[in-house]
């Protein structure tokens, strides 16, 4: 069934784990997806991000996300991972997604707060939830600022980790429904394990009682997610890591084929569909604190 993001982390909230937010950029990475969520009988909400635009353009893929969202048999949440504008949120909106992220985290505090206000407004008058970002998630392959991953110690890590006082403050003058914090996380594919600051998360909390969301997340062990979670992490967005089972899978096939042999092309998503609903499933049951 189709739900907002707010209804979808009601039950994390009530009983302090996460729902996994994954990132659907083709037809077997949805349908992965929802299998998996529907596997573990647990909620899912579903990223369509702006960044995945070259692969297939939100107008298109969103249709299909919503037949799937409506027919499945657990809670499914459609967010828009990262959009960058108000216009792109207000497309989500219209295509039929339930939650949008407005990532303004890039300009200053003050522009930040008027333009996720704006979105909040405009969202929550059609009953769709807003998450926001506050603080810098730092790019595993790039760092911060073009400071590379592997010399994350000329980074001031205070200066991109997200302020509790600040966090306060950000909420209450936008009204948003879940807030990105920073706290040492990476996207993409880690090169040197990254500076968690895990109590960030606790003093955040001990601020303001809402959803906190972990962005870049991939990489992380077990306990890590878990550690985070319990502090207070109630969405996690997982991608990077889903997206290179499906593509080991697919070369370890690939690699068994020889010289004469027949090879299908609608084989070969089936293969990576498979590998990723396997590592889907994993994610739920660790961020569930059940693995």
């Amino acid at each position: 069934m189709l739900v907002s993001m707010n209804e979808v982390l009601k039950d994390a909230c009530e009983h302090g784990y996460a729902i996994g937010a994954f990132n659907a950029y083709n037809l077997e990475a949805l349908q992965a997806i929802i299998e998996a969520a529907e596997e573990t009988g647990k909620g899912v909400i579903i990223n369509y991000a702006e960044v995945h635009a070259p692969l297939i353009p939100l107008k298109e893929i969103a249709p299909i996300m919503v037949h799937y969202a409506k027919n499945a048999s657990v809670p499914v949440c459609l967010n828009l991972d990262h959009g960058t504008t108000v216009e792109s949120c207000m497309e989500a909106m219209r295509l039929g997604f339930t939650s949008v992220m407005i990532d303004a985290s890039g300009l200053s505090y003050e522009d930040n707060v008027k333009v996720t206000e704006l979105v909040c407004r405009l969202a929550h008058s059609v009953d769709v939830s807003v998450e926001a970002e506050l603080g810098h998630v730092i790019t595993s392959d790039i760092g911060m600022d073009g400071v590379e991953a592997e010399d994350q110690s000329q980074l001031d890590l205070d200066s991109i980790y997200t302020d509790p006082d600040m966090a306060k403050d950000f909420v209450e003058k936008t009204g948003v429904d879940a807030l990105a914090i920073a706290f040492g996380t990476a996207h993409g594919i880690y090169t040197v394990k990254p500076q968690l600051d895990l109590d960030r998360i606790t003093k955040i909390k001990e601020k303001i009682d809402i959803p906190f969301v972990m962005h870049g997340g991939s990489g992380l062990t077990k306990e890590e997610f878990q550690t985070a979670i319990r502090n207070g992490i109630r969405k996690v967005n997982y991608y990077t890591y889903m997206a290179l089972v499906g593509g080991k899978a697919v070369k370890e096939a690939m690699d068994k084929v020889q010289p004469g042999d027949s090879v299908f092309f609608h084989d070969i998503p089936k293969i990576a569909r498979e590998a990723m609903k396997k590592d889907v499933i994993e994610a739920i049951r660790i961020f569930s604190l059940q693995d």
